[in-house]
């Protein structure tokens, strides 16, 4: 993996991909998100900068990471830790885990690996108690929430 220097906006950027590609695929409800939500700017990224951190995380995925069982190529926990390693500055981790809240909730439902990538960013950056930016709401009150209400359209 690429590395970029700490609280770069590559490094920010780059969650943001890991974010989008967390569930396997780039869904186009995630794209939406990101324009409604205005994660881009907000984030203080270049559209320009955004797109070539997205192409080289791809690249980067292919080179670095396993085949899961699903014939996905998914990255292990210490290269997932490392990638979140390189956002140190508590306002960037803040407003970056409200972007990804955004982003894996885009489709209304969150996906294990989704989930996943939430929790291992609350305990890499000891967020437990702060909340997302642009909500009252604790981010894990919101992630536990949202997860009870996935599970009540399932045996719906």
């Amino acid at each position: 993996m690429r590395q970029y220097a700490t609280d770069s906006p590559e490094a920010t950027a780059r969650i943001v991909a890991l974010t989008l590609m967390a569930d396997g695929a780039i869904d186009l409800s995630e794209t939406e998100a990101l324009q409604r939500h205005e994660i881009i700017s907000k984030l203080g990224l270049e559209s320009s900068l955004f797109d070539r951190v997205v192409h080289e995380f791809c690249e980067d995925m292919m080179a670095f990471a396993y085949r899961a069982t699903s014939n996905r190529h998914e990255l292990d926990s210490v290269s997932i830790n490392a990638l979140l390693n390189e956002i140190r500055d508590a306002d960037k981790q803040n407003m970056l885990l409200s972007s990804m809240f955004n982003i894996v909730n885009a489709e209304g439902t969150i996906l294990p690996g989704e989930s996943a990538l939430i929790a291992q960013a609350l305990r890499v950056w000891r967020l437990d108690n702060r909340t997302a930016s642009d909500s009252p709401e604790p981010i894990h009150n919101r992630l536990r929430r949202t997860k009870r209400a996935n599970a009540a359209k399932i045996t719906a």
